[in-house]
């Protein structure tokens, strides 16, 4: 009886402090003459600018790490962190992504959460497309997470709908 109520209890625990944050993008479908597929960096940042990199989709396989010279017109990643990575980045870096939404799932185990103090910070979205435009979408929220919150933003024209779900 004993040894089923502390396993019980080690599952709730466990259960209770697995916090997950879903990150939801969608790369819109643009009418224009010569479509790329945008490259996209999603990342987290506090007040002080501190950087923990969630995703980032670029073309990996083009010859000669072509894909990774662009990787710098998605500028305000590439200041805060993207030079100072050497890429690619296991279980950082992916390929582009086609027209559609796409989610991404981090456990509160995964790095760049694990390493969060609590406090405020932003969630940014930013996409950068070949003879296209480049955008920023930021949400905000705070970490730890109580009860479940969600935000929701979008970008005008290389970003759709952007969602962030946070569940404690």
């Amino acid at each position: 009886m004993k040894k089923w109520f502390l396993l019980s209890l080690a599952t709730a625990i466990t259960s209770v402090s697995a916090a997950e944050m879903e990150v939801s993008v969608e790369v819109p479908r643009l009418t224009v003459a010569e479509y790329h597929r945008p490259y996209v960096a999603i990342w987290i940042e506090n007040a002080d600018g501190h950087v923990a990199d969630l995703s980032v989709w670029y073309d990996l396989k083009l010859r000669d790490r072509e894909g990774e010279k662009w990787l710098k017109d998605m500028r305000q990643w590439w200041r805060r962190s993207g030079r100072s990575l050497e890429l690619p980045v296991d279980g950082l870096s992916s390929a582009t992504r086609p027209v559609g939404q796409h989610t991404l799932r981090f456990a509160d185990d995964h790095p760049a959460l694990a390493a969060l103090e609590p406090g405020d910070y932003q969630l940014l979205v930013e996409a950068a497309r070949e003879v296209g435009g480049r955008e920023l979408v930021k949400l905000p929220f705070s970490w730890p997470v109580t009860e479940q919150v969600s935000h929701q933003g979008g970008g005008k024209t290389e970003l759709g709908k952007v969602s962030l779900s946070i569940r404690p």
